[in-house]
């Protein structure tokens, strides 16, 4: 990654946090290194920035459910 595209993605993440602020600056660079991740190896990078920022807000404004445990085995106290 060069440094006009490093700049880009810090410009990114900028606008992320601003945009979710109340998300932990940690989910958002998470966010952002997987999408930023999934272009490695492309050889044309222009719009890697551009795009890297609407997968981390699609992924952030979608996410995934959360999954709750199930007490199907729970054992239950004996009535008095």
């Amino acid at each position: 990654m060069d440094v006009t595209e490093q700049q880009h993605i810090d410009a990114v993440r900028s606008r992320l946090y601003q945009r979710y602020p109340d998300l932990d600056p940690t989910t958002v660079d998470c966010m952002i290194y997987a999408a930023h991740h999934r272009f490695d190896g492309c050889r044309i990078r222009d719009f890697v920035p551009l795009l890297v920022e609407r997968a981390a807000v699609r992924a952030l404004d979608n996410p995934p459910p959360t999954t709750r445990p199930e007490f199907r085995n729970a054992v239950t106290a004996p009535a008095l």
